[in-house]
């Protein structure tokens, strides 16, 4: 017998910017919402404030903002994967705002 297809249901909640489910992480620096990023998704240059490099278009990388805030576009930041997992363990780089 053939699988059906289920409808989706106008009633679910949309992800956090249309793009993937965030989840929250609890660390020693704050509670944050986390969204993973895949290489197709991006289109833009941004820059990682952990490494103060910058995440190329077509580079699968993290998205973070304080859980408190539920996506600011303010307090949104995008970082490399590594250095998002080692954040804890390093002092901060200098700005180049």
């Amino acid at each position: 017998m053939p699988r059906r297809n289920r409808p989706k249901r106008p009633d679910e909640p949309r992800p956090v910017g249309g793009h993937a489910w965030a989840r929250a992480e609890n660390a020693p620096d704050g509670d944050w919402m986390v969204r993973n990023i895949s290489g197709t998704a991006t289109t833009k240059t941004y820059r990682c404030p952990g490494c103060d490099h910058e995440i190329k278009p077509g580079t699968p990388h993290v998205v973070a903002w304080p859980a408190a805030d539920h996506g600011s576009v303010e307090d949104r930041r995008h970082w490399h994967q590594g250095c998002w997992t080692s954040r804890t363990r390093r002092g901060p780089t200098s700005k180049r705002w």
